[in-house]
């Protein structure tokens, strides 16, 4: 490991074990390889990203991890070195009408078929986050928690989570009163409550009505 100035000997060693998996994938023959994630499957409002990335050979980025262990500001900042100095990566998107229509797992999918698809640069190998994609032209490895295993998907994750942010707080201005541009669309207190004054609007995932359903004994918990 080549020492890096003014970065702790420990957090160069947590990066460096980052990349063991696309470490073992080099070696046996794979040049390129994307880690793959999504975010957003949990809200009740809101689209499902993915994104796709493509790092050069141990990379080294001061701070990446899962994107839920990074605090939104440094979220931000990591996204942007990503984008930067990865060698390819592209973002991929399912609507609320997809989700609603297909189920979560497979509208997750196709956001994450979107992202793959358009990197300018075609993998040799694919490193998914907890699951596998049906039909993939080239190999891949499901990881279960692979944010946190791979170097890869924890910059997939980053660039998922950081644009479906923005984009929720950009709704926020469109649909005023839910608290989007706090929450993003996951089931606060603060967004059931609105949910109950206000109903669900056609950002909201209508597929989710058991969740989106807040009745008057839970509408007082929240304060009223």
């Amino acid at each position: 490991m080549v020492a890096v100035q003014g970065v702790a000997r420990e957090e160069q060693e947590r990066v460096e074990a980052l990349y063991a998996w696309e470490r073992r994938l080099q070696r046996q023959g794979a040049v390129y390889i994307a880690g793959l994630d999504e975010a957003g499957r949990g809200p009740l409002a809101g689209p499902v990203t993915a994104a796709a990335v493509i790092l050069p050979p141990g990379l080294f980025i001061a701070g990446l991890n899962d994107s839920k262990k990074v605090p939104p500001r440094k979220r931000q900042e990591l996204a942007g070195t990503i984008k930067k100095a990865s060698l390819a990566w592209a973002v991929g998107w399912a609507s609320v009408k997809e989700i609603d229509c297909l189920n979560i797992l497979v509208a997750s999918r196709w956001a994450m078929w979107r992202a793959l698809m358009s990197l300018p640069i075609k993998p040799d190998h694919v490193l998914v986050d907890g699951m596998t994609l049906p039909g993939l032209p080239v190999p891949q490895t499901p990881l279960v928690g692979g944010d946190a295993l791979s170097a890869s998907i924890a910059a997939a994750s980053i660039l998922a989570k950081v644009a479906r942010d923005e984009l929720m707080v950009a709704y926020d201005a469109v649909f005023p009163g839910y608290g989007l541009a706090e929450n993003k669309g996951y089931p606060t207190p603060e967004h059931r409550r609105a949910l109950a004054c206000l109903g669900p609007t056609s950002l909201h995932r209508l597929s989710f009505k058991n969740a989106l359903v807040v009745k008057s004994r839970d509408f007082h918990k929240y304060g009223e």
